[in-house]
């Protein structure tokens, strides 16, 4: 009986087989290993894969998804006349009147004058429509000195578009267009996106209007110093210039973002992108749509964030919550009772992190709102009510700190120098100007500035040299390591922890 059809000799040729092979494997192994070197040692055993059950897999291909979304993103084009100075860098030469090149080197001296000269200046950025009617979404800093906007659209057309509204602080813009009919537009994702959640950039960069990127969402909640409601997403879908405004995909064409911002020290992309998450870009573009502009809610205060150091000098376990620099006078703020000092933890009841987590859940609630702050003063935990105020335009106010004194020994080792505030014309009537700082010093890498004015040490106002001194020592003493002192600054009222030499470490 053929082997083929011998049950038992197919199990008998089955392991000689795998041996002849075994064998013929070893040899081609070694022969290779001769040829390159030996391989390096491998373990008898392996860990356990940390992603156990979960599937390693992505699409196939996002070409489906981009066809149906490309028709909704948009080039956008800008106009702006850019009124400039001449600049005055011309000079005339010594020359004299009666010399044949006078009359020359005065005409090209008028023409290079300080004279206002119009310049019309064309930039481009990215959009998407989001209705069949024609609202188109893009960043403020594109449209933001239009003098005419257009929007080309993805099979060719170019259409005029009226900016409906814009908001600075978040850098969005809703623009309107219209060409008699339905125009294809795309939704917002209804799920915030995980790290890790495949994203799609689609967009105009460097003019290559229709372009196709993709990568993951890096991180979550990223500032990045545009504004104090950052809270970017951090992509790493190749976004470049041009890219502005454009939207950021999930992979089943849901905007999750709008691209806005890359760290780059080229201009070109590096893999770190961000964009304004579509939980804040929907409910501003809502506004900008039915007001044309964003109102806020605002309490009237300078905050900041509890550093270590802070909580240390304030007896505090966490550094959690938003520390009240200096309440505006006649804001919701001070007429509720709060103070300098105080910490606020809680609003309506939902925790508070950090200052920017403060800033950004009063201006979600809006102007005219009623809203619970819990907050702590000495160590003890409290609650007042209060209602909202909208948000001013501009709210801050600069000091004019000029002035001089005498030099005379540091203080605890802090590197800086003060005198009375009320000596130095322009520094006010309380506290301590300082007047001189090392750079090096402990005082200046802690945030202490020549021209800022320090109104408390631990709580209690310094008017003298003395004042300051004392609290220092009674810190040391307390075993302290910082002393939280509350300064005046051309940005504002702020609290700064110093340390304490020969405090607990």
């Amino acid at each position: 009986m053929p082997i083929a059809n011998n049950p038992r000799a197919r199990a008998v040729e089955a392991p000689r087989r795998a041996s002849r092979l075994a064998l013929m494997g070893a040899a081609a192994a070694f022969a290779l290993s001769a040829a390159i070197g030996p391989a390096p040692l491998t373990p008898a055993y392996a860990e356990a894969p940390l992603s156990g059950s979960v599937t390693a897999t992505g699409p196939a291909s996002f070409a489906d998804v981009v066809e149906r979304v490309k028709p909704a993103v948009v080039a956008i084009k800008v106009k702006a006349v850019d009124d400039q100075q001449g600049g005055g860098i011309f000079e005339m030469p010594d020359v004299s009147p009666d010399d044949p090149m006078y009359r020359f080197f005065k005409r090209f001296g008028e023409g290079q004058g300080g004279r206002p000269q119009k310049h019309m200046t064309m930039s481009q950025g990215s959009g998407f429509i989001i209705s069949p009617d024609g609202y188109v979404v893009t960043n403020n800093h594109v449209v933001e000195h239009a003098s005419e906007v257009d929007v080309a659209l993805d099979d060719g057309r170019t259409l005029p578009a009226k900016v409906v509204g814009t908001d600075k602080r978040t850098d969005l813009a809703l623009l309107k267009i219209s060409d008699g009919a339905k125009l294809r537009y795309v939704d917002w994702g209804s799920a915030a996106p995980r790290v890790g959640d495949w994203v799609i950039a689609v967009g105009n960069p460097f003019g290559l209007g229709g372009s196709v990127t993709a990568g993951i969402v890096s991180a979550r909640g990223r500032d990045i110093g545009a504004g104090p409601y950052d809270d970017f997403l951090q992509i790493d879908a190749p976004v470049n210039r041009g890219n502005s405004g454009g939207p950021a995909f999930d992979s089943r064409g849901n905007v999750i973002g709008v691209n806005t911002a890359i760290y780059s020290p080229s201009g070109g992309s590096i893999g770190i992108g961000f964009a304004i998450p579509a939980e804040v870009a929907k409910d501003v573009v809502a506004a900008l749509k039915e007001k044309g502009s964003v109102s806020r809610g605002w309490i009237g205060v300078k905050i900041q964030n509890v550093t270590p150091e802070i909580a240390d000098s304030m007896g505090l376990k966490s550094t959690k919550g938003a520390l009240i620099a200096q309440p505006q006078r006649g804001a919701p703020a001070e007429e509720a009772g709060l103070k300098s000092g105080d910490i606020i933890v809680a609003v309506n009841g939902d925790k508070i992190d950090t200052s920017r987590d403060l800033a950004r859940r009063i201006a979600t609630l809006g102007p005219g709102k009623t809203a619970d702050i819990t907050y702590l003063r000495s160590g003890a935990e409290k609650t007042v009510k209060l209602k909202l105020g909208a948000l001013p335009d501009e709210r801050e106010a600069r000091a004019d700190d000029e002035g001089f004194s005498e030099r005379g020994p540091e203080l605890s080792g802090l590197g800086l120098e003060v005198a009375p505030a009320a000596d130095i014309r322009g520094a006010g009537r309380e506290g301590l100007f300082v007047t001189d700082i090392d750079p090096s010093g402990a005082a200046a890498q802690k945030g202490l500035r020549r021209g800022d004015v320090i109104i408390e040490a631990a709580g209690q106002p310094v008017s003298s040299r003395g004042e300051l001194a004392s609290a220092l020592e009674a810190a040391r003493k307390d075993g302290r390591r910082s002393v939280l002192l509350r300064v005046k600054s051309a940005d504002g009222a702020k609290f700064i922890a110093v340390p304490v030499r020969g405090g607990a470490g």
